[in-house]
């Protein structure tokens, strides 16, 4: 559990405040957030890398609320963004379009013009093609686009298949090859100017080793385009930095740094960029639901609570662990339950088998480790108006995101 949310004589608590009074002012589902526990997380990530010129870029994927976005940006966060609606996130946050990254294998126009205007530091570049569009969007501008290539290092980061990224035959990045041919082409380009090398080989990584192959490559590349002339200014090793869901403590920082930094001795020019996302947030944040009904079937206990799969899809899509909590346990034996949401699926659960205590209708229940990727990754499926968002500072919270309603549901409808 993370260390601003945690039980405190027997009643969970988010900083200062009890889980059940977030509840009480703000309904269910409600996701609550700890800014002090994201201000930590940060701030071990900076440390741990503290010898090294660096810039850690929030990728706003795992959770795009601009309030969230904002702690980050006060604690000099830069942002790893993959849409137009993420750089105009990033940018409404305070967070300096210098300290911005563009990712993505489908970037349109439009979007690649406004970085451009904007100045961001780089657009990853992730196919020839796309090196192509940039150098002519570059041209009508009248700027030139800094950029880094994506490429794919064939890093095997061994998480699940929907989120490993790094190997051939996916969509992303472009292999040595295709790489140093987009180099060649800045190199004799007015519009083009190659300023880094960047990879993401995957999501939920615990282990620092992938990341030491990964950087090997990105290396070997790097060293290939200064033999072409061209001077890169950076390495970016991108995010995926993973946490521990179902038992002890993330993947510590420090430990990464141990093992990247000592490779990148000798290149004192060379910044390194990381693009860290849910082990910034990710334990951070709690969904908290309701209890609505009990029953029995086929020798199985369901509990059936009022967020479902359009709130925290990450169970349903990746069989992924979360741990569950009564937010005020009941004294009683622990038994399995199923812990599942009103939506007509199956699939709509958060927990299977989990021993918990006593529940009765109205008790109050915490999914934890929920604050990256879900909201963010929220729908409105069988007409569920989103959850509300709230973030805790200190002893006082406030809403940083209203709950939808009908009028949510229907607003661009005819």
């Amino acid at each position: 559990m993370a260390d601003c949310i945690r039980f405190v004589g027997g009643r969970l608590r988010v900083e200062g405040v009890l889980a059940e009074r977030i509840a009480g002012a703000a309904g269910t589902p409600t996701y609550a957030y700890s800014s002090a526990e994201i201000r930590r997380r940060y701030r071990a990530f900076d440390l741990a890398f503290a010898d090294r010129d660096h810039l850690l870029c929030y990728a706003l994927k795992a959770n795009s609320n601009l309030s969230l976005c904002r702690v980050l940006a006060r604690e000099g966060a830069g942002a790893d963004i993959v849409s137009g609606g993420e750089l105009r996130r990033a940018l409404e946050a305070g967070i300096p379009p210098s300290k911005i990254v563009f990712s993505g294998v489908g970037k349109l126009d439009s979007e690649l013009h406004a970085a451009l205007r904007a100045r961001i530091l780089a657009v990853n570049v992730e196919s020839e093609e796309e090196a192509r569009r940039l150098e002519l969007i570059a041209r009508r501008v009248g700027r030139r686009a800094p950029f880094a290539v994506r490429l794919n290092p064939g890093v095997d980061a061994r998480t699940h298949p929907h989120v490993t990224t790094g190997m051939p035959g996916t969509k992303f990045g472009l292999s040595r090859r295709e790489a140093l041919r987009v180099y060649r082409r800045a190199k004799d380009s007015r519009w083009l100017e190659a300023v880094g090398i960047q990879c993401h080989i995957g999501s939920q990584i615990v282990r620092a080793a992938p990341y030491r192959a990964a950087l090997k490559g990105l290396l070997e590349a790097a060293d290939a385009a200064a033999a072409m002339g061209l001077r890169l200014r950076h390495v970016d090793v991108g995010g995926g930095m993973g946490i521990v869901y179902d038992r002890g403590e993330t993947f510590e920082p420090r430990e990464l740094a141990r093992t990247l930094l000592p490779i990148l001795k000798g290149r004192p020019g060379l910044r390194l960029l990381l693009e860290p996302g849910r082990s910034l947030v990710g334990p951070a944040g709690v969904l908290l639901t309701r209890t609505l009904y009990r029953k029995a079937s086929g020798g199985r206990r369901f509990v059936v609570v009022d967020a479902a799969m359009n709130d925290l899809i990450r169970p349903a899509l990746y069989d992924a662990y979360h741990p569950v909590v009564c937010v005020r346990p009941r004294a009683g034996r622990t038994v399995p339950m199923d812990v599942v949401g009103p939506v007509c699926e199956t699939a709509d659960f958060f927990a299977k088998g989990r021993r918990l205590p006593p529940i009765e209708r109205g008790d109050l229940l915490a999914v934890l480790k929920a604050g990256a990727y879900g909201f963010s990754m929220s729908s409105q499926y069988n007409s569920r108006p989103r959850a509300a968002e709230v973030l805790v500072e200190g002893g006082r919270f406030r809403t940083i995101r209203a709950r939808e309603d009908f009028s949510d549901l229907v607003r661009h409808e005819r």
